[in-house]
């Protein structure tokens, strides 16, 4: 394994950390959605409104809460960069 140097090393561990949790956020959004659609269709007993809200904000945090972390991280980087 090469010897990286001290900047990058913490930058390649700062960005698999940020992969790990963009990726637990979508694993999370799924069963979210598998969640909701086992109750909507009866098979989980909750009320059919909640499965549909479990669906819906599963959904929409799969598809778009990665992207605004990244955006984020991406602003803070930008910022931490130009303060050095």
């Amino acid at each position: 394994m090469s010897q990286l140097p001290k900047d990058n090393e913490a930058d390649a561990t700062r960005a698999a950390w940020r992969y790990q949790i963009m990726s637990g956020i979508r694993l999370a959004a799924i069963l979210g959605v598998v969640a909701g659609i086992s109750i909507a269709q009866g098979v989980v007993a909750a009320p059919y409104p909640i499965g549909v809200a479990l669906a819906v904000i599963g959904v929409v945090a799969f598809f778009f809460a990665p992207p605004m972390l990244a955006k984020k991280w991406k602003a803070q980087d930008r910022a931490n960069d130009a303060g050095e």
